[in-house]
């Protein structure tokens, strides 16, 4: 009882912590603020590996890598940014790392091989969020990075053109043709939904 209660106090504790403390803690060796960032982190990583890949086990070996990575690098967040920016700076170069190693191939998806989705099967999140995943493999990758950062690690436009190292203006465009490719491919003009998912995807 006494261990629940005092998990329980430090869970509370790490949710309070300011990212760079939390970094800094990390970096001391305290394994409950590493493992709060992971917690609040990993889901992110392995959407933008699985997108980037478009490959599950690929994207399972690439968040290993990059967790990997920031225990072995968390010392140097310096708090300037926050941790999910520096974090997709650590994920996506880890990727591209894989990819150019070729321990890890991303693969092509065609576009022209995806069927639309009907308006009436919107409301079924399985057969959605696979169909969205493989549409996502069909975006330009610089397209496909630019949402990841924005809606995965919820990045500003700002924040997300820092990461990139292009202009706001650049990013702004390179979300706004991925919400429209995504539309295009994934619904049927008469579902009405295309300008839903361009508006808040």
């Amino acid at each position: 009882m006494q261990v629940g209660r005092v998990l329980k106090e430090w869970t509370l504790v790490t949710h309070e912590m300011s990212d760079l403390e939390l970094a800094q803690a990390a970096a001391r060796g305290d394994e409950a603020a590493f493992s709060s960032i992971i917690r609040k982190h990993a889901d992110a990583v392995y959407g933008h590996a699985l997108r980037f890949f478009g490959d599950p086990h690929a994207a399972e070996d690439a968040t290993q890598e990059v967790f990997i990575k920031v225990f072995r690098t968390i010392g140097s967040y310096d708090g300037r940014s926050r941790l999910s920016t520096w974090l997709y700076r650590v994920t996506h170069n880890a990727c591209l790392d894989m990819a150019r190693s070729g321990r890890r191939v991303p693969q092509p998806v065609d576009p022209v091989t995806l069927e639309p989705i009907p308006a009436a099967d919107f409301a079924d999140d399985v057969v959605f969020a696979g169909a969205l995943e493989a549409a996502m493999a069909t975006l330009a990758p610089e397209d496909r990075d630019a949402l990841g950062a924005v809606t995965l690690f919820g990045l500003s436009y700002q924040e997300a053109a820092s990461a990139l190292d292009v202009p706001v203006g650049t990013v702004k465009s390179r979300v706004f043709r991925a919400r429209r490719a995504l539309a295009a491919v994934l619904f049927a003009p008469e579902g009405g939904v295309e300008h839903e998912l361009s508006a808040g995807l």
